[in-house]
């Protein structure tokens, strides 16, 4: 098939870059949905590494939604001062705390989650890939913004919301909760800005990048 001339089946195509990424973990080293809620929090602006970093001593003090629940913005603050908005975040993580009050009330559906303070459809993706809960959106961090277009699935955006309704009419519902996150590890390990490691690509025969050096 001439990718250039006719419309790419990209469900088809991109079923080997699924299958290599299919259940792996997103990078944030959480234990628990509570962990992954805080971590995923906390990363936006942020890097993974850095909130991996701060994460066991901040959630020793704070094991559970309870104890986060009864604590207050100045409290936490010492305990996420490295990361990037710490004083929103600290606001929004109290505020989520005494709203859900328990572990066992982390909602995990695209309405409940986006209603909680500090939290999008980027963010919301993650938590329901993560939870293996009914995808409802498509992951679009920094690296699926990138790549997508690179690959050739979009045309070119910046806006992660954009990109990901882009995303939605381009790729079937069955593909929505792993496609994602599959991109961004594509990304991460392999599609680099620079210097993108092109033979390593289980899709480098159907990529639309200009410089491939395949």
């Amino acid at each position: 098939m001439d990718i250039f001339n006719e419309t790419p089946n990209w469900a088809e195509i991109l079923k080997p870059l699924i299958k290599k990424y299919k259940g792996k973990k997103h990078p944030l080293d959480y234990q628990n949905t509570y962990q992954l809620l805080v971590m995923v929090i906390l990363s936006a602006q942020d890097s993974d590494a850095n909130i991996n970093k701060i994460a066991p001593s901040l959630f020793e003090v704070y094991p559970n939604m309870e104890s986060l629940a009864v604590s207050n913005v100045e409290a936490l603050i010492p305990h996420i001062s490295k990361v990037r908005n710490f004083g929103t975040k600290a606001s929004w993580l109290i505020e989520i705390a005494q709203t859900l009050k328990t572990d066992n009330n982390i909602p995990t559906t695209m309405d409940e989650l986006v209603a909680l303070k500090g939290i999008g459809r980027k963010s919301a993706n993650v938590i329901m890939r993560e939870t293996n809960s009914p995808a409802e959106g498509i992951i679009a961090d920094l690296h699926v913004i990138r790549v997508a277009p690179r690959i050739g699935v979009i045309s070119e955006a910046s806006d992660g919301n954009k990109v990901e309704k882009l995303l939605l009419k381009a790729l079937p519902k069955e593909i929505w909760g792993e496609i994602g996150m599959a991109i961004s590890f594509l990304g991460r390990e392999t599609c680099r800005p620079t210097n993108p490691k092109c033979p390593d690509c289980p899709i480098q025969n159907h990529c639309q990048y200009p410089l491939k050096t395949i």
